[in-house]
């Protein structure tokens, strides 16, 4: 079991690693300097997709004994996609807890694992803003949108890279 302080000395080495080699599609800095477990992202809406020209802002939170636990991502820019709940929380396989999936969505080997960092995470998300995943929504409405109504989704996502432009 990891104590919280090879949390934080995991936490500080990935941190000077991102700073050192910045990864193309966000950025990622503490929200405040003396707590290592809050960060701050911004995502770059990627090329080619509907959220493409966005900045989205999120937090990521880990729990003291990370990395055998999964942080939590929740945007606090306004954002529309089915695997992102109305709070912002991100919906995605590899932040949810290890092991056997309860309700028999996911397979062991696509749930977190103590190998992620924080780049693997970021790039996992934006892989979700480029391609949603509608088959198991955090966000029923957004997904049956994306499925069903195809211009009314895009519509609600130009908005809200519209308004990631106004805050950035």
């Amino acid at each position: 079991m990891a104590s919280s302080s090879q949390a934080s000395l995991l936490l500080q080495k990935q941190l000077k690693d991102l700073c050192k080699n910045p990864v193309d599609g966000f950025s990622a800095g503490l929200v405040d300097e003396n707590n290592l477990f809050e960060w701050s992202v911004t995502i770059i809406g990627p090329p080619d997709t509907l959220y493409d020209g966005g900045f989205f802002n999120a937090i990521m939170s880990f729990p003291p004994d990370y990395p055998n636990s999964p942080p939590t991502v929740r945007f606090t820019s306004e954002i529309w996609h089915p695997n992102v709940y109305a709070d912002g929380k991100v919906c995605i396989s590899i932040l949810h807890s290890p092991g056997d999936d309860p309700n028999g969505y996911e397979l062991a080997s696509e749930r977190w694992n103590p190998v992620h960092t924080v780049e693997s995470i970021m790039l996992s998300i934006i892989s979700m803003l480029s391609s949603p995943n509608d088959e198991s929504p955090a966000n029923v409405e957004a997904a049956k949108e994306w499925r069903e109504r195809r211009q009314e989704f895009r519509r609600k996502v130009g908005r809200c890279v519209r308004r990631s432009q106004e805050m950035a």
